[in-house]
């Protein structure tokens, strides 16, 4: 399916109340249609993989064009550069959190970039690579231990970060983490002790929230 295509496609989908109803989910992205993530799947769905027709739909800087680019592109052509050059152009959590979720985590380059990007400044580029973390803790099922725990120091660092779509990521991740085992989840703990008694309003918002789950009877009869 040729580009054009796909961008006329979308066009015909537009929703300007359904465009409107975004902004209540923070969602204000430039470009916007307002056509749901399950109508771009199903789109996806009859696409399949397609490396270049997901680098012209970035290219067309439409919000759910991009959003399609990262469920229609295949990781293993995916490179540094691309990675690199599409989180610069993150505008909103839900395009972050889709291109993480869908794409960026199953890329040869996904760990190297968590460290990379958590050391940025951008609100989205940070946000990516706690949403990575989240990612790999809940479907990376052959991540290690080892990786996973080399992700909690980043975690504390980050945890006096008070924009909202950074701390709630890196709570994801803290919390993600915790989940995945036992003994995960006792390290994940006393990280998420650590950051409480940092003190900042953000930290104790993240340690309380995690603690609150990971201490919970649920996850630990789960575990």
């Amino acid at each position: 399916m040729q580009a054009n295509e796909v961008l006329a496609r979308l066009e015909a989908l537009e929703s300007p109340a359904d465009r409107e109803g975004m902004a209540r989910f923070g969602i204000r992205p430039a470009n916007a249609l307002g056509i749901s993530v399950t109508k771009l799947r199903a789109i996806a769905k009859e696409i399949g993989r397609d490396h270049e027709l997901a680098l012209a739909l970035w290219s067309s800087g439409i919000h759910e064009a991009r959003i399609l680019a990262t469920i229609v592109d295949d990781p293993q052509l995916v490179s540094r550069e691309q990675m690199r050059s599409w989180v610069e152009d993150f505008d909103s959590w839900d395009l972050c959190d889709q291109a993480c979720m869908s794409l960026f985590w199953r890329t040869e380059a996904s760990v190297d970039m968590v460290f990379e990007w958590a050391d940025r400044e951008e609100e989205f580029v940070k946000r990516a690579a706690f949403a990575l973390m989240a990612r790999f803790a809940t479907k990376r099922a052959k991540a290690p231990d080892e990786l996973l725990e080399s992700f909690l120091p980043v975690i504390e660092r980050a945890a006096d970060d008070d924009r909202n779509f950074v701390r709630k990521a890196v709570n994801w991740a803290l919390r993600g983490i915790g989940k995945r085992n036992v003994h995960l989840n006792e390290l994940a703990v006393a990280s998420a002790e650590r950051i409480r008694a940092r003190g900042t309003k953000s930290a104790r918002w993240i340690a309380n929230d995690a603690l609150r789950e990971l201490t919970s009877d649920k996850v630990r009869a789960r575990l």
